[in-house]
Protein backbone atom coordinates (compact mmCIF):
# COMPACT_ATOMS: atom_id res chain seq x y z
CA UNK A 1 0.00 0.00 0.00
CA UNK A 2 0.84 3.59 -0.92
CA UNK A 3 1.72 5.88 1.58
CA UNK A 4 1.74 8.88 -1.48
CA UNK A 5 -1.03 10.76 -1.40
CA UNK A 6 -3.25 10.22 -4.37
CA UNK A 7 -3.31 12.37 -7.44
CA UNK A 8 -5.34 14.44 -8.57
CA UNK A 9 -8.24 13.70 -6.18
CA UNK A 10 -9.44 17.13 -5.37
CA UNK A 11 -12.94 17.67 -6.99
CA UNK A 12 -13.81 21.40 -9.05
CA UNK A 13 -16.83 22.70 -6.48
CA UNK A 14 -19.96 24.91 -7.68
CA UNK A 15 -21.09 27.21 -4.52
CA UNK A 16 -24.26 28.32 -7.71
CA UNK A 17 -25.37 24.98 -7.08
CA UNK A 18 -27.70 23.36 -5.38
CA UNK A 19 -25.77 20.56 -3.60
CA UNK A 20 -24.25 21.17 -0.86
CA UNK A 21 -20.25 21.59 -1.07
CA UNK A 22 -20.27 18.25 1.18
CA UNK A 23 -22.08 16.48 -0.92
CA UNK A 24 -20.18 17.83 -3.61
CA UNK A 25 -16.73 16.71 -2.43
CA UNK A 26 -18.23 12.93 -1.90
CA UNK A 27 -19.93 12.12 -4.94
CA UNK A 28 -16.58 13.51 -7.20
CA UNK A 29 -14.43 11.21 -4.81
CA UNK A 30 -16.64 8.72 -4.49
CA UNK A 31 -17.16 8.81 -8.37
CA UNK A 32 -13.04 8.54 -8.83
CA UNK A 33 -12.56 5.49 -6.67
CA UNK A 34 -15.35 3.84 -8.38
CA UNK A 35 -13.58 4.37 -11.75
CA UNK A 36 -10.62 3.27 -10.09
CA UNK A 37 -8.94 6.74 -10.49
CA UNK A 38 -8.06 6.43 -7.00
CA UNK A 39 -6.83 2.55 -5.89
CA UNK A 40 -7.39 1.24 -3.05
CA UNK A 41 -3.93 1.84 -0.67
CA UNK A 42 -3.75 5.32 -1.89
CA UNK A 43 -3.41 7.95 0.91
CA UNK A 44 -6.02 11.05 0.05
CA UNK A 45 -4.49 14.57 1.73
CA UNK A 46 -4.43 15.97 5.24
CA UNK A 47 -7.89 17.61 6.45
CA UNK A 48 -5.58 21.19 5.81
CA UNK A 49 -4.23 20.48 2.28
CA UNK A 50 -7.33 19.29 0.99
CA UNK A 51 -9.51 22.09 2.91
CA UNK A 52 -6.74 24.65 1.45
CA UNK A 53 -6.94 23.54 -1.70
CA UNK A 54 -10.60 23.41 -2.65
CA UNK A 55 -10.95 26.94 -0.59
CA UNK A 56 -13.12 25.10 2.73
CA UNK A 57 -12.98 24.62 5.54
CA UNK A 58 -11.39 21.74 7.85
CA UNK A 59 -14.89 21.00 9.14
CA UNK A 60 -16.15 20.47 5.23
CA UNK A 61 -13.72 18.29 4.51
CA UNK A 62 -13.63 16.92 7.72
CA UNK A 63 -17.66 16.12 7.22
CA UNK A 64 -16.80 14.51 3.64
CA UNK A 65 -14.34 12.62 4.74
CA UNK A 66 -16.37 11.05 7.65
CA UNK A 67 -19.11 10.81 4.94
CA UNK A 68 -16.53 8.47 2.20
CA UNK A 69 -15.58 6.49 5.45
CA UNK A 70 -19.09 5.80 6.51
CA UNK A 71 -19.94 4.74 3.10
CA UNK A 72 -17.37 2.14 2.66
CA UNK A 73 -15.22 4.44 0.36
CA UNK A 74 -12.16 5.65 2.61
CA UNK A 75 -10.75 4.12 5.77
CA UNK A 76 -9.03 6.25 8.63
CA UNK A 77 -5.95 5.53 10.54
CA UNK A 78 -4.95 7.17 13.81
CA UNK A 79 -2.21 9.02 13.43
CA UNK A 80 -1.52 8.59 9.96
CA UNK A 81 -4.52 9.65 7.72
CA UNK A 82 -6.91 9.02 5.32
CA UNK A 83 -6.69 6.05 2.76
CA UNK A 84 -8.82 4.47 -0.10
CA UNK A 85 -9.91 1.08 1.30
CA UNK A 86 -9.04 -2.04 -0.57
CA UNK A 87 -12.05 -3.53 -2.20
CA UNK A 88 -13.27 -7.37 -1.45
CA UNK A 89 -16.27 -8.97 -2.23
CA UNK A 90 -17.02 -8.55 1.60
CA UNK A 91 -16.45 -5.01 1.65
CA UNK A 92 -18.50 -2.76 -1.59
CA UNK A 93 -19.37 0.34 -0.56
CA UNK A 94 -22.69 1.73 -0.24
CA UNK A 95 -24.15 3.26 -3.33
CA UNK A 96 -24.26 7.13 -2.42
CA UNK A 97 -27.40 9.05 -2.87
CA UNK A 98 -27.47 11.04 -5.95
CA UNK A 99 -28.78 14.70 -6.41
CA UNK A 100 -31.98 15.29 -8.80
CA UNK A 101 -31.60 14.26 -12.00
CA UNK A 102 -27.95 13.02 -11.42
CA UNK A 103 -27.26 9.63 -13.31
CA UNK A 104 -25.84 6.65 -11.47
CA UNK A 105 -22.29 6.25 -11.55
CA UNK A 106 -19.76 3.33 -12.53
CA UNK A 107 -16.43 2.37 -14.39
CA UNK A 108 -16.90 1.30 -17.96
CA UNK A 109 -15.26 1.63 -21.52
CA UNK A 110 -14.88 4.72 -22.99
CA UNK A 111 -17.74 4.66 -25.67
CA UNK A 112 -20.84 7.10 -26.80
CA UNK A 113 -22.61 6.47 -23.42
CA UNK A 114 -19.15 7.11 -21.48
CA UNK A 115 -18.92 10.46 -22.96
CA UNK A 116 -22.53 10.73 -22.19
CA UNK A 117 -22.57 10.03 -18.48
CA UNK A 118 -19.49 12.30 -17.73
CA UNK A 119 -20.91 15.08 -19.35
CA UNK A 120 -24.31 14.54 -16.77
CA UNK A 121 -22.34 13.99 -14.17
CA UNK A 122 -19.48 16.87 -14.37
CA UNK A 123 -19.49 18.91 -11.45
CA UNK A 124 -21.35 22.36 -11.82
CA UNK A 125 -19.00 24.86 -13.30
CA UNK A 126 -16.20 22.17 -14.06
CA UNK A 127 -14.33 22.80 -17.94
CA UNK A 128 -15.67 20.39 -19.92
CA UNK A 129 -13.89 21.56 -23.47
CA UNK A 130 -15.72 18.73 -25.33
CA UNK A 131 -18.88 19.38 -24.60
CA UNK A 132 -21.25 19.58 -27.16
CA UNK A 133 -23.65 22.98 -25.22
CA UNK A 134 -23.01 26.57 -24.70
CA UNK A 135 -22.79 27.08 -21.15
CA UNK A 136 -25.57 28.04 -19.37
CA UNK A 137 -24.09 31.19 -18.52
CA UNK A 138 -24.26 32.13 -22.57
CA UNK A 139 -27.76 31.26 -22.77
CA UNK A 140 -30.69 33.29 -21.58
CA UNK A 141 -32.54 30.82 -19.15
CA UNK A 142 -34.52 34.41 -17.56
CA UNK A 143 -35.81 34.73 -21.68
CA UNK A 144 -37.35 31.29 -21.05
CA UNK A 145 -38.50 31.48 -17.67
CA UNK A 146 -40.75 34.52 -19.02
CA UNK A 147 -41.89 32.73 -21.52
CA UNK A 148 -42.82 30.21 -19.03
CA UNK A 149 -44.54 32.39 -16.72
CA UNK A 150 -46.58 34.13 -19.93
CA UNK A 151 -47.23 30.03 -20.52
CA UNK A 152 -48.23 29.47 -16.97
CA UNK A 153 -51.32 32.69 -17.44
CA UNK A 154 -53.25 30.75 -19.78
CA UNK A 155 -56.39 28.78 -18.70
CA UNK A 156 -55.31 25.69 -16.92
CA UNK A 157 -57.59 23.41 -18.97
CA UNK A 158 -55.06 24.45 -21.86
CA UNK A 159 -51.88 23.10 -19.62
CA UNK A 160 -53.69 19.75 -18.91
CA UNK A 161 -54.50 17.80 -22.08
CA UNK A 162 -52.73 15.87 -24.85
CA UNK A 163 -50.93 18.26 -27.63
CA UNK A 164 -51.36 17.80 -31.22
CA UNK A 165 -50.42 14.76 -32.61
CA UNK A 166 -48.70 16.86 -35.55
CA UNK A 167 -47.21 19.39 -32.77
CA UNK A 168 -48.70 22.80 -31.65
CA UNK A 169 -50.31 25.12 -35.02
CA UNK A 170 -49.19 28.24 -33.94
CA UNK A 171 -45.78 27.25 -33.50
CA UNK A 172 -45.79 24.72 -36.94
CA UNK A 173 -46.57 28.41 -38.50
CA UNK A 174 -44.18 29.97 -36.93
CA UNK A 175 -41.73 27.58 -38.30
CA UNK A 176 -42.87 27.61 -41.88
CA UNK A 177 -41.85 31.50 -41.13
CA UNK A 178 -38.44 29.95 -40.19
CA UNK A 179 -38.19 28.00 -42.90
CA UNK A 180 -39.02 30.13 -45.23
CA UNK A 181 -36.58 32.45 -44.54
CA UNK A 182 -33.68 29.88 -45.23
CA UNK A 183 -35.41 29.02 -48.78
CA UNK A 184 -37.24 26.29 -47.70
CA UNK A 185 -40.89 26.37 -48.54
CA UNK A 186 -42.39 24.24 -46.13
CA UNK A 187 -46.75 24.90 -44.90
CA UNK A 188 -47.24 23.66 -41.30
CA UNK A 189 -48.79 20.59 -42.68
CA UNK A 190 -45.29 19.19 -43.56
CA UNK A 191 -44.53 20.02 -40.53
CA UNK A 192 -43.62 17.58 -37.40
CA UNK A 193 -42.73 18.31 -33.77
CA UNK A 194 -40.82 15.99 -31.73
CA UNK A 195 -38.91 15.74 -28.46
CA UNK A 196 -36.04 17.09 -29.84
CA UNK A 197 -33.65 16.08 -33.15
CA UNK A 198 -32.60 12.42 -31.56
CA UNK A 199 -36.38 11.65 -31.47
CA UNK A 200 -36.86 13.31 -35.12
CA UNK A 201 -33.69 10.84 -36.03
CA UNK A 202 -35.14 7.44 -33.96
CA UNK A 203 -38.69 8.51 -35.84
CA UNK A 204 -37.13 8.61 -39.56
CA UNK A 205 -34.74 5.84 -39.15
CA UNK A 206 -37.64 3.38 -37.75
CA UNK A 207 -40.27 4.50 -40.60
CA UNK A 208 -38.16 4.63 -43.56
CA UNK A 209 -35.58 2.23 -42.55
CA UNK A 210 -36.14 -1.84 -41.51
CA UNK A 211 -33.80 -4.22 -39.67
CA UNK A 212 -30.30 -5.51 -42.09
CA UNK A 213 -30.33 -1.50 -44.06
CA UNK A 214 -27.99 0.42 -44.28
CA UNK A 215 -27.98 3.68 -42.89
CA UNK A 216 -24.73 5.99 -43.93
CA UNK A 217 -23.48 9.00 -41.70
CA UNK A 218 -20.77 11.59 -41.92
CA UNK A 219 -17.52 10.34 -40.28
CA UNK A 220 -17.12 12.18 -38.28
CA UNK A 221 -20.31 13.21 -36.95
CA UNK A 222 -22.95 13.30 -34.12
CA UNK A 223 -21.64 10.00 -32.26
CA UNK A 224 -25.37 9.68 -30.22
CA UNK A 225 -26.97 8.16 -33.67
CA UNK A 226 -24.64 5.45 -34.10
CA UNK A 227 -25.94 3.48 -31.12
CA UNK A 228 -29.47 3.89 -31.69
CA UNK A 229 -29.28 3.04 -35.74
CA UNK A 230 -27.16 -0.03 -34.43
CA UNK A 231 -29.89 -1.28 -31.74
CA UNK A 232 -32.66 -0.78 -34.70
CA UNK A 233 -30.56 -3.63 -36.27
CA UNK A 234 -28.99 -1.03 -38.91
CA UNK A 235 -26.02 -1.63 -40.47
CA UNK A 236 -24.34 2.15 -39.96
CA UNK A 237 -21.68 3.01 -42.52
CA UNK A 238 -19.26 6.60 -42.56
CA UNK A 239 -18.43 8.40 -45.41
CA UNK A 240 -15.24 10.42 -45.12
CA UNK A 241 -16.35 14.34 -44.47
CA UNK A 242 -14.09 16.86 -46.02
CA UNK A 243 -13.87 20.60 -45.62
CA UNK A 244 -16.68 20.95 -48.27
CA UNK A 245 -18.80 18.30 -47.46
CA UNK A 246 -18.59 14.40 -48.34
CA UNK A 247 -16.10 12.30 -50.37
CA UNK A 248 -18.39 12.48 -52.76
CA UNK A 249 -16.28 9.83 -55.45
CA UNK A 250 -16.41 7.38 -52.17
CA UNK A 251 -19.97 7.73 -51.55
CA UNK A 252 -20.71 7.08 -55.30
CA UNK A 253 -18.87 3.98 -54.81
CA UNK A 254 -20.44 2.91 -51.23
CA UNK A 255 -24.15 3.96 -52.64
CA UNK A 256 -23.44 1.60 -55.53
CA UNK A 257 -22.77 -1.86 -53.30
CA UNK A 258 -24.92 -1.00 -50.03
CA UNK A 259 -28.23 0.46 -51.50
CA UNK A 260 -28.62 2.89 -48.32
CA UNK A 261 -31.99 3.83 -47.36
CA UNK A 262 -30.87 6.79 -45.39
CA UNK A 263 -28.17 9.22 -45.52
CA UNK A 264 -27.94 11.49 -42.20
CA UNK A 265 -25.93 14.69 -42.72
CA UNK A 266 -24.99 18.03 -41.74
CA UNK A 267 -25.13 20.38 -43.86
CA UNK A 268 -24.67 23.93 -41.93
CA UNK A 269 -21.63 23.50 -39.34
CA UNK A 270 -20.52 20.06 -39.16
CA UNK A 271 -20.93 18.55 -35.86
CA UNK A 272 -17.49 18.05 -34.39
CA UNK A 273 -15.50 20.63 -37.39
CA UNK A 274 -17.87 23.35 -37.90
CA UNK A 275 -17.48 23.32 -41.56
CA UNK A 276 -20.42 23.79 -44.10
CA UNK A 277 -21.30 21.85 -47.26
CA UNK A 278 -20.44 23.95 -50.54
CA UNK A 279 -22.87 24.45 -53.34
CA UNK A 280 -20.92 21.80 -55.62
CA UNK A 281 -21.03 19.31 -53.30
CA UNK A 282 -24.92 19.62 -52.64
CA UNK A 283 -25.85 19.34 -56.24
CA UNK A 284 -24.01 15.82 -56.22
CA UNK A 285 -25.31 14.21 -53.60
CA UNK A 286 -28.62 15.02 -54.69
CA UNK A 287 -27.33 13.47 -57.71
CA UNK A 288 -26.62 10.27 -56.06
CA UNK A 289 -29.37 10.31 -53.94
CA UNK A 290 -31.62 9.95 -57.08
CA UNK A 291 -29.58 7.68 -58.78
CA UNK A 292 -29.00 5.06 -55.88
CA UNK A 293 -33.08 6.00 -54.54
CA UNK A 294 -31.77 7.12 -50.67
CA UNK A 295 -33.19 9.66 -48.85
CA UNK A 296 -31.16 12.25 -47.54
CA UNK A 297 -31.83 13.49 -43.55
CA UNK A 298 -30.29 16.88 -43.15
CA UNK A 299 -29.39 17.64 -39.53
CA UNK A 300 -29.54 21.82 -39.10
CA UNK A 301 -29.37 21.70 -35.56
CA UNK A 302 -26.84 24.37 -36.04
CA UNK A 303 -28.04 26.41 -38.06
CA UNK A 304 -28.81 29.53 -36.33
CA UNK A 305 -25.18 30.04 -35.60
CA UNK A 306 -24.41 30.60 -38.91
CA UNK A 307 -23.88 34.03 -39.98
CA UNK A 308 -26.26 33.81 -42.64
CA UNK A 309 -29.13 33.52 -40.48
CA UNK A 310 -28.95 36.92 -39.94
CA UNK A 311 -28.00 37.74 -43.71
CA UNK A 312 -24.67 38.82 -42.44
CA UNK A 313 -22.99 36.50 -45.33
CA UNK A 314 -24.44 34.57 -47.98
CA UNK A 315 -26.68 32.44 -46.71
CA UNK A 316 -25.11 28.48 -46.70
CA UNK A 317 -26.05 25.82 -49.22
CA UNK A 318 -29.15 23.66 -47.87
CA UNK A 319 -29.95 20.23 -49.48
CA UNK A 320 -33.82 21.00 -48.21
CA UNK A 321 -33.65 24.37 -49.93
CA UNK A 322 -32.09 22.90 -53.36
CA UNK A 323 -34.44 19.65 -53.22
CA UNK A 324 -37.68 21.17 -51.82
CA UNK A 325 -37.96 18.65 -49.53
CA UNK A 326 -38.80 15.87 -52.48
CA UNK A 327 -35.78 13.71 -51.48
CA UNK A 328 -34.67 15.72 -48.34
CA UNK A 329 -36.10 15.23 -45.11
CA UNK A 330 -35.09 18.29 -43.00
CA UNK A 331 -34.44 18.56 -38.74
CA UNK A 332 -34.00 21.14 -36.70
CA UNK A 333 -34.40 22.07 -32.69
CA UNK A 334 -33.63 24.46 -30.31
CA UNK A 335 -31.37 22.46 -27.62
CA UNK A 336 -28.21 24.16 -28.93
CA UNK A 337 -29.09 27.69 -29.07
CA UNK A 338 -32.10 27.73 -26.53
CA UNK A 339 -32.88 25.07 -23.71
CA UNK A 340 -32.01 21.86 -23.98
CA UNK A 341 -34.72 20.97 -21.29
CA UNK A 342 -37.60 22.46 -23.30
CA UNK A 343 -36.86 19.19 -26.03
CA UNK A 344 -38.50 20.84 -28.68
CA UNK A 345 -37.27 19.58 -32.08
CA UNK A 346 -38.94 18.79 -35.50
CA UNK A 347 -39.36 17.46 -38.97
CA UNK A 348 -40.00 19.02 -42.47
CA UNK A 349 -40.66 16.98 -45.34
CA UNK A 350 -43.19 15.83 -47.72
CA UNK A 351 -47.20 15.35 -46.92
CA UNK A 352 -46.71 11.86 -47.46
CA UNK A 353 -43.87 11.74 -44.81
CA UNK A 354 -44.93 14.04 -42.53
CA UNK A 355 -48.16 12.20 -42.19
CA UNK A 356 -46.59 8.97 -41.74
CA UNK A 357 -43.94 10.19 -39.29
CA UNK A 358 -47.01 11.80 -37.56
CA UNK A 359 -48.49 8.49 -37.28
CA UNK A 360 -45.42 6.50 -35.70
CA UNK A 361 -44.86 9.05 -33.41
CA UNK A 362 -48.58 8.74 -31.89
CA UNK A 363 -47.66 5.20 -31.67
CA UNK A 364 -44.70 6.10 -29.92
CA UNK A 365 -45.31 8.88 -27.52
CA UNK A 366 -49.00 10.10 -28.43
CA UNK A 367 -47.71 13.49 -28.48
CA UNK A 368 -44.77 15.83 -27.70
CA UNK A 369 -44.97 18.58 -24.69
CA UNK A 370 -47.59 21.03 -25.58
CA UNK A 371 -45.95 23.45 -22.94
CA UNK A 372 -42.58 23.15 -24.11
CA UNK A 373 -43.77 23.79 -27.72
CA UNK A 374 -46.26 27.01 -26.43
CA UNK A 375 -42.94 28.25 -24.54
CA UNK A 376 -40.92 28.11 -27.63
CA UNK A 377 -43.31 29.53 -29.96
CA UNK A 378 -43.58 32.97 -27.67
CA UNK A 379 -40.22 33.18 -27.91
CA UNK A 380 -40.35 33.20 -31.17
CA UNK A 381 -43.48 34.96 -32.26
CA UNK A 382 -42.46 37.77 -30.31
CA UNK A 383 -38.97 38.25 -32.37
CA UNK A 384 -36.75 37.55 -28.93
CA UNK A 385 -35.39 34.10 -30.73
CA UNK A 386 -33.55 36.42 -33.26
CA UNK A 387 -31.82 38.96 -30.89
CA UNK A 388 -30.97 36.14 -28.67
CA UNK A 389 -29.20 34.07 -31.62
CA UNK A 390 -27.39 37.21 -32.42
CA UNK A 391 -25.95 37.38 -29.14
CA UNK A 392 -24.77 33.83 -28.98
CA UNK A 393 -23.24 34.45 -32.63
CA UNK A 394 -21.36 37.91 -31.22
CA UNK A 395 -19.99 36.10 -28.00
CA UNK A 396 -18.73 33.17 -30.32
CA UNK A 397 -16.73 35.43 -33.10
CA UNK A 398 -15.65 37.16 -29.77
CA UNK A 399 -13.76 34.19 -28.66
CA UNK A 400 -13.17 32.62 -31.57
CA UNK A 401 -9.28 34.30 -32.54
CA UNK A 402 -8.49 34.10 -29.28
CA UNK A 403 -9.23 30.37 -28.84
CA UNK A 404 -8.14 29.58 -32.29
CA UNK A 405 -4.37 30.98 -31.08
CA UNK A 406 -4.41 29.09 -27.92
CA UNK A 407 -5.01 25.85 -29.98
CA UNK A 408 -2.29 26.47 -31.82
CA UNK A 409 0.00 27.18 -28.87
CA UNK A 410 -0.75 24.05 -27.03
CA UNK A 411 0.62 22.08 -30.35
CA UNK A 412 -3.36 20.86 -31.98
CA UNK A 413 -3.55 21.39 -35.19
CA UNK A 414 -6.59 22.02 -36.86
CA UNK A 415 -8.66 24.02 -39.77
CA UNK A 416 -10.08 27.26 -38.42
CA UNK A 417 -13.36 27.70 -39.68
CA UNK A 418 -15.29 30.94 -40.08
CA UNK A 419 -18.05 30.28 -38.17
CA UNK A 420 -19.77 27.30 -35.48
CA UNK A 421 -18.74 26.34 -31.69
CA UNK A 422 -16.34 23.55 -32.81
CA UNK A 423 -12.97 22.59 -33.51
CA UNK A 424 -11.76 19.33 -34.80
CA UNK A 425 -8.41 19.39 -33.31
CA UNK A 426 -5.88 16.83 -33.79
CA UNK A 427 -3.66 16.32 -30.67
CA UNK A 428 -0.94 14.05 -32.17
CA UNK A 429 -1.16 11.07 -29.88
CA UNK A 430 -4.73 9.41 -28.93
CA UNK A 431 -7.37 11.10 -27.53
CA UNK A 432 -8.60 8.35 -25.81
CA UNK A 433 -5.82 7.86 -23.52
CA UNK A 434 -5.50 12.15 -23.19
CA UNK A 435 -9.40 11.95 -22.28
CA UNK A 436 -8.66 9.50 -19.17
CA UNK A 437 -6.14 11.49 -18.49
CA UNK A 438 -8.55 14.95 -18.31
CA UNK A 439 -11.24 12.97 -16.86
CA UNK A 440 -8.88 12.37 -13.27
CA UNK A 441 -8.86 16.41 -13.31
CA UNK A 442 -12.23 16.94 -14.39
CA UNK A 443 -12.06 18.10 -17.24
CA UNK A 444 -14.15 16.01 -19.82
CA UNK A 445 -12.92 15.79 -23.52
CA UNK A 446 -14.41 14.14 -26.36
CA UNK A 447 -12.01 12.07 -27.93
CA UNK A 448 -12.51 11.29 -31.87
CA UNK A 449 -12.73 7.82 -31.81
CA UNK A 450 -16.49 8.32 -30.53
CA UNK A 451 -17.57 10.81 -33.67
CA UNK A 452 -16.97 7.46 -35.93
CA UNK A 453 -19.09 4.73 -36.66
CA UNK A 454 -16.24 2.24 -36.18
CA UNK A 455 -14.93 3.47 -32.89
CA UNK A 456 -11.01 3.54 -33.59
CA UNK A 457 -9.00 5.14 -31.63
CA UNK A 458 -8.06 9.11 -33.14
CA UNK A 459 -5.51 11.45 -32.53
CA UNK A 460 -8.26 14.08 -32.88
CA UNK A 461 -11.13 15.46 -30.70
CA UNK A 462 -14.03 17.64 -30.51
CA UNK A 463 -13.31 21.25 -28.96
CA UNK A 464 -16.17 23.76 -28.05
CA UNK A 465 -15.05 27.43 -28.33
CA UNK A 466 -17.27 28.36 -25.11
CA UNK A 467 -16.03 25.55 -23.18
CA UNK A 468 -12.32 25.85 -23.89
CA UNK A 469 -12.40 29.61 -21.67
CA UNK A 470 -10.71 28.17 -18.51
CA UNK A 471 -7.05 28.56 -17.30
CA UNK A 472 -7.15 24.81 -16.06
CA UNK A 473 -8.28 23.40 -19.75
CA UNK A 474 -4.96 25.30 -20.98
CA UNK A 475 -2.70 24.18 -18.68
CA UNK A 476 -3.66 20.38 -18.80
CA UNK A 477 -3.14 20.40 -22.69
CA UNK A 478 0.50 22.36 -22.12
CA UNK A 479 1.69 19.41 -19.17
CA UNK A 480 0.36 16.56 -20.97
CA UNK A 481 1.70 17.50 -24.59
CA UNK A 482 4.44 18.77 -23.64
CA UNK A 483 4.13 22.31 -26.25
Amino acid sequence: MSNTPASPPLPLLSRASGETLIDQIVRSLAARIDDKLLRGGARMPSIRQCAASLGVSCATVVASYDKLVARGYLESRRGAGFFVRERSALNTPLPLPQPPGAVELRAQPMDVVWLIRNMFRQTPGGPAPGSGMLPAEWLDGELVARALREVSRQPGALLLGYGMPQGFLPLRQQLQLKLGGLEIACPPEQIVTTAGVMQALDLVAREFARPGDTIFVDDPAYWMMFGAFAAMGMNVIGIPRLADGPDIALLAEMAALHRPKLFVINSVLHNPSSTSLSAAKAFQVLRLAEQHDFLIVEDDIYCDMHPGAAGLVQPATRLAALDQLRRVIYLGGFSKSLSANLRVGFIATSPERAQRLADRKMLATLTTSDIGERVVYKILSQGLYRKHAERLRARLDKVRDASYRRIEQAGLHFDPAPAGMFVWADAACDTNVLAEKALAEGLVLAPGSLFSPRQLPSTCMRLNLATVQDERVWAFFARELGR
